[in-house]
């Protein structure tokens, strides 16, 4: 599988159901594509099945999930891949990311837990990657995760994440906020992780809102609006990687459509004058 950006452009939204109605209601938006979790609506029948069957007709559509559990010590669960397939196929899915992390193993956890930062780790995980691309028949998008402790570690983040991008030859979500979180909490330079990532694997990326617990501790909650400091890593993040497609996250504490449209023009204006200064500079 050669590397492929994602099928989508400009500013795209989290899709939730508390909003799900007025957003199918109002007609001109920023909103350039959508993202849901495949596992919250892949068995939904009825009007709200109606209801996503429509969006996925109006928007580009994305699935980002939740339980795939890519790092866990027990077998990969191929009958949900299956209908995940499925899923995907019957509604145009243009892209599948799941985060670099575990979940399970005799049964869901409802953490993300970090995987080792271990050789053995990079190559167990792309072996199943692997396997999860042979099933579904597309390539996966991998996100880096927010992690709050390292087990085992005997490489860094950005050694791992390349270490199995590279081997199982997938794609990246490269999630800006994510990377601003752990820069505080492990004490590194975030616009060196961003520069130090592949810009032909990043397919596209993520920004939201987080918590600050402590001065040197910050929670990724998706429950508040983006932050300037953040804003202006994805500013350098265009500036290095170039022009990539954005997804506005809020999982928490979800405001009124009105708002989060609102921070979706944001990233347009980011985007708009990156090509403003992109062009002016060539």
């Amino acid at each position: 599988m050669s590397s492929t950006t994602c099928p989508v452009t400009g500013a795209g939204l989290g899709l939730r159901r508390s909003f799900l109605d007025e957003l199918a209601q109002t007609d001109n938006t920023d909103v350039d594509f959508l993202e849901v979790a495949p596992e919250n609506w892949m068995e939904m029948g009825g009007a709200f099945g109606r209801k996503f069957t429509a969006m996925a007709e109006r928007y580009p559509m994305l699935c980002h999930g939740l339980s795939l559990s890519i790092g866990s010590p027990a077998p990969l669960d191929e009958h949900f891949l299956q209908r995940l397939k499925k899923f995907f196929d019957k509604h145009n899915i243009r892209c599948y990311s799941e985060h670099l992390s575990y979940c399970s193993d005799d049964g869901h956890l409802y953490d993300l837990m970090p995987i080792p930062f271990t050789e053995e780790a990079v190559h167990y995980v792309a072996d199943r990657i692997k396997r999860i691309q042979s099933i579904l028949e597309r390539r996966l998008v991998i996100e880096n995760v927010s992690y709050y402790a390292a087990p085992g570690q005997e490489m860094d983040e950005v050694e791992f994440v390349k270490a199995i991008l590279e081997e199982a030859d997938c794609d990246l979500l490269l999630d800006v906020n994510n990377v601003y979180v752990n820069s505080v909490n492990h004490r590194y330079q975030p616009l060196e992780y961003i520069k130090a990532m592949p810009t032909e694997r990043i397919a596209y990326m993520h920004i939201a809102g987080h918590y600050n617990e402590a001065e040197d501790l910050i929670v990724d909650t998706h429950g508040a609006d983006v932050i300037d400091p953040v804003w202006e890593l994805l500013d350098q993040t265009y500036a290095h990687h170039g022009l990539i497609p954005t997804l506005l996250e809020r999982d928490f504490n979800i405001p009124s459509l009105s708002h989060l449209l609102d921070e979706v023009s944001v990233i347009h204006r980011h985007q708009q004058q990156y090509q403003v200064e992109h062009v002016s500079h060539g």
